[in-house]
């Protein structure tokens, strides 16, 4: 695969299509599996109550997964992405109810960083319950 957005094409300041991804404890349970993360903060309400936190919260990684998701499904190919940081600023608290939590994640190109190479720079905003729960998160994207 390569990517399908053409570097020529695209203009700063361009807006990618924003998504949602929901997030309920059965989501949390397969995502410990898959990544072998077990803490009980992630599944576990007495014991993420007992440490101070206000419920079960999602793993970090799964949120900044979920997130980049956006810019993966924008380019067409996730190798596209060269590089990708993030910095976890609010949990994402997820009830143990039908509904759960939902991550909302928008994305812009902030900067075209090099002709040469055909690379942007993504600005991403990721929201749950009304609030920023990842910061600085931004995508280094070689395009077509």
């Amino acid at each position: 695969m390569a990517a399908k957005v053409s570097y020529d094409a695209v203009e700063v300041g361009a807006e990618l299509p924003a998504q949602s991804f929901p997030v309920t404890r059965a989501t949390l349970v397969r995502y410990a599996g898959a990544s072998g993360d077990f803490n009980p903060i992630h599944w576990n309400e007495r014991f993420a109550k007992e440490v101070g936190l206000p419920d079960v919260i999602a793993h970090g990684m799964f949120t900044m997964a979920e997130a980049i998701r956006v810019v993966t499904d924008w380019a067409g190919d996730p190798a596209a992405v060269v590089e990708y940081g993030v910095r976890f600023t609010k949990p994402v608290v997820v009830a143990d109810d039908d509904e759960g939590a939902v991550i909302e994640v928008s994305a812009k190109v902030a900067a075209k960083l090099d002709d040469e190479a055909r690379t942007v720079r993504v600005d991403l905003t990721a929201m749950s319950a009304g609030q920023k729960v990842l910061g600085m998160s931004r995508a280094v994207v070689r395009l077509a």
